[in-house]
């Protein structure tokens, strides 16, 4: 912070205890003009204004929008010109308040900000006995936040907040770091009154020249880093699904002669495709890269679906079984009835022997069982690749999120 000693030397004012004293004595009551309108200092430096952000709260992450709205407090100071006084002149008196429109103050934005700021500010700014002049402000940040939500809902995003003069070139302002970050960082946690579903892990501080339209500026850049509790996600989501999917194995066990099985398997499905509705309405679809939670539904489903049609194929072939069955009966029946019609011409005759070399040729396929023990011969190979399937899916997600996870022991850590 600025400096409590005075760096000027000050004209008595023969122990006056009032402020308006010192307005006096500085010449404020009559030249105020003069300071709201010029910048202090030389036109040979700029003027350095010190700058420090604390994060009070993370109050909501929008992925489908990408916004991040946060509430920060941002302290500025810097040198005034010919503002100082002794203290001891004026009982002690360290600071003074003035009204901010009556005085010049830095034009400091944020670079990210999309919508303005809602949060009431204070009318005052303070002024101590060195002529350092402190400014303090509460925002409510609406801003745009690139975000990777290939993690998803294990993800760790870090959204950054530039500030920066809006007219002012770097030969006029320079935006100065008031100390070392982790000072920020430490009140930042301090501080912390809601973080929504996110956990706050880290603050950092990047100090840079940029140029803008022709002419450089100063800037900093502070960079928030924050991981999503995922509980709530996995709770209503993912085990929701993993439900589904057991539910879906247990099926095997209904007997495939009946319509419920493909029944059951027809509904779990259509609430898997309801699943992914909902995540639909949660992600962006402008992301770079298909999430691994999008993943993860689109794998259950296809795995849903291959075991859908093996029930269909399966069910098919015991039906063909039955049908063969019916087609051997017909055939004895018409053998029966061939050896009565003795009195058949010739033609009649030929046609009967050719439809039964017919059915006998067939008879091996057509013998009692044999579609049905192929079924269920399908149906065994088919869930243990199924088991296969699934469980070398299952390991591929487990990886691809505990990935993020280390990444998180690895911020933590540092």
């Amino acid at each position: 912070m600025c400096p409590d000693v005075f760096t000027v030397e000050a004209k008595s004012s023969n122990g006056s205890c009032r402020h308006l004293d010192v307005l006096k004595h500085l010449n404020l009551t009559e030249n105020n003009e003069l300071f709201s309108m010029t910048r202090p200092g030389s036109a040979e430096s700029p003027t350095k204004v010190f700058l420090d952000v604390l994060l009070y709260a993370i109050l909501d992450m929008n992925e489908k929008d990408q916004k991040f709205v946060s509430y920060v407090w941002i302290d500025s100071w810097w040198q005034g010109d010919d503002i100082s006084w002794n203290p001891d002149d004026f009982c002690g008196i360290q600071r003074i308040y003035l009204p901010t429109k009556l005085w010049w103050k830095p034009d400091v934005t944020i670079e990210e900000m999309i919508e303005k700021d809602k949060a009431d500010q204070s009318p005052y700014l303070m002024v101590n006995s060195s002529g350092c002049v402190i400014l303090r402000k509460n925002m409510v940040v609406v801003s745009t936040c690139r975000m990777q939500i290939d993690k998803f809902p294990f993800d760790i995003q870090s959204c950054t907040l530039t500030f920066k003069s809006v007219i002012y070139s770097d030969e006029d302002i320079e935006l100065v770091p008031s100390g070392d970050i982790s000072w920020n960082l430490e009140w930042s946690r301090k501080m912390m009154r809601t973080q929504s579903e996110w956990l706050f892990h880290d603050l950092t501080m990047d100090n840079k020249t940029v140029n803008n339209f022709g002419f450089n500026q100063s800037m900093l850049v502070y960079t928030i880093k924050m991981q999503r509790q995922s509980a709530l996600y996995v709770a209503n989501f993912l085990l929701p699904i993993m439900f589904f999917f057991c539910l879906d194995m247990a099926s095997f066990l209904i007997s495939d002669s009946s319509d419920e099985k493909l029944s059951f398997k027809v509904t779990v499905l259509l609430a898997v495709t309801v699943m992914q509705l909902i995540l639909n309405e949660i992600l962006p679809s402008s992301s770079d890269m298909i999430p691994l939670i999008a993943v993860y539904c689109i794998g259950i489903f296809s795995l849903m679906m291959l075991s859908l049609m093996e029930t269909i194929l399966v069910m098919h072939l015991k039906e063909k079984d039955s049908a063969s069955q019916d087609n051997e009966g017909s055939s004895n029946q018409l053998t029966e009835e061939s050896c009565d019609f003795e009195e058949l011409s010739d033609e009649q005759r030929e046609a009967v022997k050719t439809l039964t070399l017919l059915f006998s040729c067939r008879k091996e396929e057509g013998k009692p069982g044999y579609w049905t023990g192929v079924a269920k011969t399908i149906n065994r190979v088919f869930f243990i690749l199924y088991v296969i399937a699934a469980s070398l899916f299952f390991a591929f997600m487990f990886f691809g999120w505990k990935s993020d996870e280390n990444n998180t022991a690895n911020i933590s850590g540092n």
